[in-house]
């Protein structure tokens, strides 16, 4: 039984939209629950999936649900008291929640440069920092990935404040930002830094603190980023910085302004993925499973494969169908990895992303590495 009748001009609209995706191997569907081996969740170190979350504090926790923003009813001295413990983690001065990544980026990139004001970014930022500039009032120019010499081209054509924006691991490429080189750049033209450490959350740093941390840069840095959808296996971000900036996204971030707050069995998770991230060994399993990884690959496959220190081994195939059903047969050989094809990544750039985590025992690491030679062997 159908209930929802739609005028035939929009259906026909949305079917020919789908029909060129189709044509292009570019459709996206949602996949479906498998038994393969996990090489494709941003679960690293496998918190969200060993069951040890679910011991948190919630019988202490007063409400289920957060029952509206922070600024009207949302707000407890949860919320506080883990912002404050998060900060500390990262060596930070304050911070704030919100409810995904993707609000913590639009939120900042949305309200934080003014009119006249210019936002240069790496030209591989993701989706969410796009989307963010969209909202900006400034002028917003894209840089070419980790490139010191183009970056700078930019910061001497732009105008107004000038801010930097990249992030401490690349999500598709699996690199890390020329950092340390990019203070030096905006120390010198007075430029500030934003940086999105979604995927370096609990990877990289003592004890999984990020990118700035490993790097000493905390007192160098305007906007952090730290998002839990990864390493951290549970859901929401924080933006760390000063009490100004987290009393001015407070008053000027539209994605925590108009939302119901974080509710507060998700907060005590956070709590409990940072206390689990102080004793975990499991940052040097991961480390050994990613060079593990790379010294089973023959040197055709591993010539094919980015360079990255990072759970995140791309490996460009280029061609969406190509890249499509080589995925496939590793899939049939018991793996889940996934294919990444445009508009995800740029056309040319099309890949199979392979996430490495630190609960894939060393027998399914070699296995995976040896099926890839395999394959590969076979299209040559």
């Amino acid at each position: 039984m159908q209930f929802c009748s739609m005028d035939p001009k929009f259906e026909r609209q949305f079917v020919k939209k789908l029909e060129a995706r189709k044509e292009k191997n570019t459709f996206r569907q949602l996949p479906k629950e498998n038994d393969r081996i996990d090489f494709s969740s941003n679960d690293y170190l496998g918190f969200a999936t060993d069951g040890l979350l679910e011991h948190s504090f919630l019988a202490k926790e007063k409400f289920s649900g957060a029952t509206a923003s922070r600024l009207i009813s949302g707000n407890s001295k949860l919320h506080e008291s883990v912002e404050q413990m998060i900060a500390d983690y990262h060596h930070a001065n304050t911070g704030l929640l919100f409810n995904s990544g993707y609000d913590a980026n639009v939120g900042v990139l949305g309200c934080i440069a003014q009119k006249g004001d210019t936002i240069l970014y790496d030209e591989l930022c993701h989706a969410s920092i796009l989307d963010g500039l969209k909202m900006s009032l400034a002028n917003s120019t894209p840089f070419i990935h980790n490139d010191l010499k183009d970056l700078e081209k930019n910061i001497e054509n732009s105008k107004g404040n000038i801010f930097i924006v990249t992030e401490g691991i690349f999500s598709m490429d699996g690199d890390t930002s020329p950092l340390m080189e990019m203070v030096g750049l905006s120390k010198k033209y007075k430029a500030a830094i934003i940086i999105d450490e979604a995927h370096s959350t609990g990877i990289l740093g003592k004890q999984g603190k990020g990118w700035v941390c490993e790097l000493g840069l905390e007192d160098e840095i305007l906007v952090r980023v730290h998002t839990f959808g990864k390493a951290m296996g549970c859901h929401g971000a924080i933006v760390l910085g000063s009490q100004a900036l987290r009393d001015y996204l407070i008053n000027y971030a539209r994605s925590f302004i108009f939302t119901t707050a974080l509710p507060p069995h998700s907060v005590s998770y956070i709590a409990k993925a940072y206390e689990m991230l102080r004793k975990t060994n499991r940052i040097e399993l991961l480390k050994q499973n990613i060079i593990a990884f790379k010294a089973s690959l023959n040197d055709h496959v591993r010539e094919m494969i980015l360079p990255s220190p990072s759970p995140i081994q791309s490996l460009l195939i280029k061609g969406a169908g190509k890249t499509r059903l080589i995925a496939k047969k590793i899939q049939e050989k018991g793996f889940d990895v996934k294919p990444i094809v445009s508009p995800t990544v740029a056309l040319g750039k099309e890949r199979i992303r392979i996430c490495i985590h630190a609960f894939n025992s060393p027998a399914e690491v070699a296995s995976l590495a040896e099926s890839i030679n395999e394959l590969l062997e076979d299209e040559r």
